[in-house]
């Protein structure tokens, strides 16, 4: 006698429950771009449609400079993040099981665990006596804390990829003569790339996204976009508001869709 497979699908409610899941994640979406084309000054009453609010916030020199020192802070950070996370994957997985393997995990997924705020407490500390011994200012200490805090982001997706990949090219390419520089260049990499890019995305809207430890590290005049966008709402909250996460959503999406077409295309 056939028995019948198995399905989630099938149980009683599941309809249901998915509606209500999709519901709850992409109302708030969709009411927020539907809402960043209000005419109305209120962003809770419909006043009309209207591009208004992408006009004045393409034309927000304040957004413009907010804008172009977010993407410079997520773009280093996630290189430098990517890079340090994927040496320590490969640290971590392309070595036979030793001694404080564990502890090493935990500390490297140290900033998953811990509270932002922690973390964004501890680094003004530490910049903080930095800066007094030194007397260095700038933009770099909030690269190499966005990056410092972006590093287990990154390390997940590319210790993923290593886990799951077999050593059998790397053991033949080196029966072959090749330097174990020949073989990560030629042959770990290639296989990895799809890890890589995961993790730097990753790494990428993570620090784009950042607030906390934005707000505690920056200086004068080195406002993100979101720490504008904060800033903007303590204020007056206006459509202009609902336009800029428009935007930063539309921004995610090409993202997303390019990481998709990316890894199908290694995969």
């Amino acid at each position: 006698m056939a028995t019948k497979s198995f399905s989630v699908a099938k149980l009683p409610g599941f309809t249901a429950t998915a509606v209500i899941v999709f519901v709850t994640l992409y109302l708030p979406i969709l009411t927020l771009v539907a809402y960043s084309f209000n005419a109305s000054q209120s962003v809770a009453i419909w006043g009309g449609f209207s591009w208004d609010w992408y006009v004045k916030a393409w034309n927000n020199d304040a957004v413009k400079d907010a804008t172009v020192r977010s993407l410079l802070i997520a773009v280093c950070a996630a290189l430098i993040s990517t890079a340090v996370a994927t040496m320590a994957a490969l640290g971590t997985t392309r070595r036979k099981a030793f001694k404080g393997q564990t502890f090493i995990y935990v500390m490297i997924n140290q900033p998953l665990m811990v509270p932002e705020i922690v973390t964004a407490v501890s680094l003004l500390i530490l910049f903080g006596m930095i800066k007094q011994a030194t007397g260095i200012q700038g933009i770099g200490y909030v690269i190499f804390a966005h990056a410092a805090f972006c590093i287990p982001f990154a390390y997940l997706p590319i210790r993923a990829r290593l886990e799951g990949m077999d050593m059998t090219l790397e053991t033949a390419a080196a029966d072959l003569y090749a330097s174990p520089w020949q073989t990560f260049r030629h042959v770990t990499l290639p296989i990895l790339l799809p890890g890589v890019i995961a993790g730097a995305m990753l790494a990428f809207v993570i620090s784009l996204d950042d607030v906390v430890i934005t707000e505690f590290v920056k200086s004068g005049g080195q406002d993100t976009l979101p720490t504008y966008m904060l800033g903007q709402m303590r204020r007056q909250l206006t459509p202009e508001i609902n336009a800029i996460s428009s935007m930063l959503l539309a921004l995610t999406i090409v993202l997303l869709t390019a990481f998709f077409l990316l890894t199908r295309k290694n995969d």
